[in-house]
């Protein structure tokens, strides 16, 4: 038989999926899980969307244009110009989701043996998309401690080498809801102009700014718009996932031409899904204000049942609606499985993200995990009240083997 490629069995998995065959077994056995592992919301899709793709008067689900229906592209101008951001519909590309954007753009900007440096714990899936375009991810740390806040711009500067091509953050920030505000991205973006680099912004959370925070897009930094390029996706902020419909969003006509050429290779993003963006777009502001409140009041529930509990270190996240929590374990996979496996409270457990997957590093976030906080408050407490056994739990356990380790 052919040997696949050694492509193929370099490409790291993602550890989102690690831990879904464990949860399975464990729910076939009748175990309720929690779900905070991934970024699933349950807020139920605008149902006035969906009926105006139902009923849309289709007979033949012809293939769009590479770079996205204009009508769709036109309603986007609009929606960015809530935020200041002033583009054309010629500066927005749609792809399939935010993923097929991160990897557009990798490619067309990116040369093999490049490198792009990418404030850690960053989203997982960079470190795919990276090795699919064969270029390097040049992470710098930042700590719970300060509540994920980036580094200095001097930090910054000594991670620029002769390879660097860009600078990338997710603003706010997945996995550690971090909130980047105006003068932080400012100060990027002097060094970004300073060094002759591309500005990659994921903005997928834009929606989601807490505590009176104000919102603050990269593309209306002055004097670098050439640099700058905005990945979005409808799929949080309308809890559309399964939509597959995301944004290339630049003032870079030359990146628009190459991202344009790979996007005419693939055809065309989703046809429905685009129906559905565009019907998202025309709506009013009352879903996304309800929604954007709505995770606030779970921040809260989280963030308060966190501080309540032994040894756990954690933060008041700014945005998005993620948070990172440092545990008293060993580690965080370990325990992770543990939950899955031996664990019950109630007739439940719970289903985290191992806060190492986040890192470039194996050594770092071994005792850090991510929590989602996409259940409604109901749930996410009895959630918690889980969590806080556990980790009670989980303390005996440990002692217990040490114990018995002593003793061999």
């Amino acid at each position: 038989m052919p040997n696949i490629s050694k492509r193929a069995l370099q490409v790291p998995i993602s550890p989102f999926r690690k831990l879904i065959a464990i949860a399975e077994e464990a729910k076939a056995k009748g175990k309720h899980i929690y779900h905070l592992n991934i970024g699933q919301p349950d807020i139920k899709t605008p149902a006035e969307a969906i009926e105006k793709v139902q009923n849309t008067n289709i007979d033949i689900l012809e293939y769009s244009p590479a770079v996205g229906y204009e009508s769709y592209r036109k309603k986007m101008v609009g929606y960015y110009e809530k935020f200041d951001m002033i583009v054309q519909p010629e500066n927005i590309i749609i792809t399939t989701g935010a993923s097929e954007a991160t990897q557009l753009i990798f490619n067309a900007c990116l040369n093999e043996g490049d490198e792009i440096v990418i404030p850690q714990p960053y989203y997982a899936n960079y470190n795919g998309f990276a090795h699919m375009a064969n270029v390097s991810i040049k992470p710098i740390t930042t700590k719970i401690e300060t509540g994920f806040a980036l580094p200095s711009p001097e930090a910054f500067e000594a991670m620029i080498g002769p390879k660097t091509k860009g600078i990338m953050i997710t603003n706010p920030n997945n996995p550690t809801g971090c909130l980047y505000d105006k003068e932080t991205l400012l100060q990027l973006g002097e060094i970004v102009k300073k060094h002759d680099l591309f500005f990659f912004v994921d903005e997928v959370y834009r929606e989601f700014c807490y505590d009176g925070q104000q919102f603050f897009s990269a593309l209306n930094i002055k004097g670098i718009e050439d640099h700058v390029v905005v990945l979005d996706s409808i799929s949080k902020r309308y809890s559309a996932c399964g939509a597959r419909i995301g944004a290339i969003v630049t003032k870079n006509e030359e990146i628009i031409k190459a991202v344009a050429k790979y996007a005419s290779l693939r055809l065309s993003p989703p046809g429905l899904g685009q129906i559905l963006g565009e019907a998202l777009v025309e709506m009013d502001d009352l879903y996304l204000r309800e929604t954007k409140n709505t995770y606030d009041r779970r921040r809260q529930v989280v963030f308060n049942r966190l501080q309540k509990m032994e040894g756990v270190t954690s933060y008041l996240p700014g945005g998005a609606f993620y948070c990172f929590a440092r545990f008293p374990i060993e580690s965080a996979e370990e325990f992770c499985k543990w939950l899955l496996e031996e664990f019950e409270y109630q007739g439940a457990s719970l289903m985290l993200a191992p806060g190492n997957a986040f890192y470039a590093q194996d050594e770092l976030g071994t005792d850090e995990v991510r929590i989602a906080y996409v259940l409604n408050e109901e749930k996410l407490e009895k959630a918690m009240d889980c969590l806080e056994q556990a980790l009670i739990e989980y303390r005996s356990v440990m002692e217990l083997r040490q114990a018995t380790e002593m003793e061999r």
